[in-house]
């Protein structure tokens, strides 16, 4: 089997308990990138799903050469899927978006374009003027709860952490890979607040980063006890994030080159991928999942 070669854009979608969507998403997806002029790539990613998501993307990957699979054994986080999910990526670009598509597919070109301007990281940003948002009317209940809750957090966020960032859990973004290597080799949150996380790292590191108004759509709404849930737990997230910070954790120099790295996931695992020719990310010192699946 023939190496694989680098790519302009590495487009991610995490998944998790998602059979009876990841088919129909990830193939519009895939219909998106092959009309475009540059190379690319699919990575699909299953958080160690309970239903046979994996399975799809298995299927998947079998009939299109541009699908790379990966699956946790056990569910291990969304920042977990990112981080490990861009290490292995291949593309001088990474987006990440969920795979309900709650970002129509073509608003990633505005991810893209922001990132061959030269920025280092290019945020989707719903607060913009420019933003719109295309809603279920069964989901007019629930906005006025989701809005505050969000905006409640972001002011805290703003507050402590990024003062001039309007919107940290947008669920598009997107990083050039050299951005990328630096962040992600810094990264200790494998769950929500991961963003905010990488943010924050990206301050500190001095890279430029855009916020981009985009096209959102809101379909349904998760359950008001998990919702405040994680909310708190995302407030807990900002206390070790400022932790990290006083401890210096962030301010570790990095090594004098990373090209000479491997690609490092030190825990036992079934690779099905060939070799890459792309210079992998510097490993991180913080460990993740024990066990984990690669196809395509």
């Amino acid at each position: 089997m023939p190496n694989r070669e680098p790519v302009h854009l590495s487009l991610i979608m995490p998944t998790y308990n998602s059979e009876g969507l990841v088919l129909e998403c990830a193939t519009e997806a895939l219909e998106y990138l092959a009309r475009q002029p540059y190379t690319s790539e699919l990575i699909l990613i299953d958080d160690g799903s309970q239903d046979n998501t994996f399975g799809e993307i298995q299927k998947l990957s079998q009939k299109n050469h541009l699908v790379r699979g990966m699956c946790f054994e056990k569910n291990s986080g969304k920042g977990a899927c990112i981080q490990r999910a861009s290490s292995a990526s291949l593309g001088q670009y990474i987006i990440f978006t969920d795979i309900d598509l709650a970002y129509p597919i073509e608003e990633i070109s505005k991810i893209l374009t922001a990132l061959e301007r030269g920025n280092d990281a290019a945020i989707a940003c719903r607060v913009l003027q420019e933003s719109r948002f295309t809603m279920s009317p069964s989901f007019f209940r629930y906005l006025y709860t989701r809005h505050l809750m969000g905006r409640f957090f972001n002011l805290i966020v703003r507050s402590f952490l990024l003062p001039e960032i309007y919107d940290t859990q947008a669920g598009l973004k997107g990083f050039r890979r050299d951005a990328a290597q630096k962040l992600f080799r810094k990264q200790t949150l494998r769950r929500f607040s991961f963003d905010v996380e990488l943010l924050y790292i990206a301050r500190k590191l001095g890279l430029r980063v855009e916020q981009v108004a985009v096209n959102f759509r809101y379909f349904f709404e998760e359950s008001s006890v998990l919702f405040f849930k994680d909310t708190l737990s995302m407030l807990k997230d900002l206390l070790r994030i400022r932790l990290n910070d006083l401890r210096g954790i962030y301010d570790a120099p990095f090594p004098e080159s990373l090209a000479k790295d491997t690609d490092p996931t030190p825990q036992p695992q079934k690779v099905l991928t060939p070799p890459q020719k792309t210079e992998p990310f510097q490993p991180s010192p913080y460990p993740l999942p024990e066990r984990e699946r690669k196809i395509g």
